[in-house]
């Protein structure tokens, strides 16, 4: 019996040398665990992280952000820190005011309807942008007796909780269309159950497809509701569709369904050239814009194919380091080559361009233009 446990002994000694290993030999970051108590790890580890607030659980803000983290962190010399949000209006708040958060995803027309209902001024001011992410669609889904976003005047409509941006861009539909639904403020897959059981009539979700709570939902009675580009939509929103291959559950076949997006925005509240901030900011633009080629391949959220770096956004300032790489990386060089023989083809477009002020002027808004027109391109080529 002796021997017998002392050879259990030596083959368990033996496997445990197999299997077992120093933690400080695995990565930096175990080795940063270790050295709790140094006062130089405490200090590179605050000095080299970047905090950005993404959305809720199961949305398209929280894929990019654990997205960003994947390809970034980089042991000690950078790491990007996703925290779960409560959507785009909390995001707003959250970078003005919440201390140590560096980044948002929010929506592009959040800040619009914040100014428009007097809840801030010269909000714009306080923002820079890192780049325009992707659009995201506005799904309504609601029984197979409603065709369309009319279908719903003085029925009961959930858009989402008052914190995030679904209900910023359904109210903002609806002002513009001039309907008037009995809107409720209720948290999407509750709102969803809601719906199942007859308490209300459709519910809206705001995202980028394929919208996990979206895809998630299946029920018979229900289906993807039609959203026709009107005239009064066309200032703020951009023409999109979703299909079966998008969601199979609420879609058939071939079926297409009109929908309308608003642009997701890599934003960062507007910290002076020199300041701490600022550093931290300009580092993580400069591993992000290098490796972002990496963000558009698998397994990545497909929404990635869809960014351009470089693509203007109306109204906006992009934060100056973003806009100093992007030069220096002659990202605008094709496009200003496209712009100088759009000139030589437009005399009129040539004599609005003397000066350099208006030529710049001139350049941002033929920008402005081409990422609509492959916003619409695209579109386009799905619907085909």
């Amino acid at each position: 019996m002796a021997i017998f446990a002392i050879a259990m002994a030596c083959g368990l000694s033996a496997r445990a040398e197999e299997t077992e290993y120093d933690p400080a030999k695995v990565s930096e970051s175990l080795k940063a665990i270790f050295q709790f108590g140094s006062a130089s790890t405490k200090q590179s580890l605050n000095a080299n992280t970047v905090t950005l607030m993404s959305g809720t659980i199961g949305g398209t803000y929280v894929q990019f952000g654990a997205d960003l983290a994947s390809v970034l962190d980089d042991g000690n010399k950078l790491r990007v820190l996703p925290i779960v949000g409560r959507g785009s209006v909390q995001s707003v708040a959250d970078i003005l005011f919440l201390q140590g958060v560096d980044l948002g995803i929010v929506r592009s027309d959040t800040l619009d309807y914040l100014e428009r209902k007097g809840f801030a001024k010269d909000i714009k001011k306080q923002f820079t942008y890192v780049t325009k992410l992707y659009n995201e669609e506005m799904h309504v889904i609601a029984s197979k007796s409603v065709k369309t976003l009319r279908d719903l005047e003085g029925k009961t409509v959930s858009v989402d909780l008052p914190n995030g941006g679904t209900f910023v861009t359904a109210l903002t539909v609806f002002e513009r269309l001039g309907m008037k639904p009995k809107v409720v403020y209720i948290e999407q897959r509750i709102a969803m159950e809601k719906m199942k059981a007859g308490e209300i009539d459709a519910v809206i979700v705001c995202g980028g497809k394929p919208y996990k709570s979206v895809s998630g939902f299946k029920d018979d009675r229900f289906h993807l509701v039609n959203i026709n580009y009107e005239k009064p939509l066309q200032k703020d929103y951009l023409p999109a569709s979703l299909s079966a291959k998008d969601y199979p559950n609420l879609i058939s076949g071939e079926e297409r369904v009109d929908t309308i997006a608003v642009p997701a925005v890599l934003a960062a509240y507007n910290w002076a050239p020199n300041t701490e901030r600022y550093r931290k900011l300009s580092f993580f633009v400069d591993a992000f814009f290098t490796k972002f080629p990496t963000f558009q391949n698998p397994p990545f959220h497909p929404k990635w194919k869809e960014v351009s770096l470089s693509a203007p956004l109306q109204d906006w300032n992009r934060l100056p380091s973003a806009e100093q790489w992007l030069k220096a990386h002659n990202v605008e060089a094709a496009t200003r080559t496209r712009f100088d023989e759009f000139l030589k083809t437009s005399p009129t477009a040539a004599a609005a361009a003397r000066t350099d002020t208006d030529r710049e002027a001139l350049f941002k808004q033929f920008q402005a233009w081409e990422t609509e027109r492959n916003a619409r391109a695209q579109v386009r080529s799905k619907q085909k």
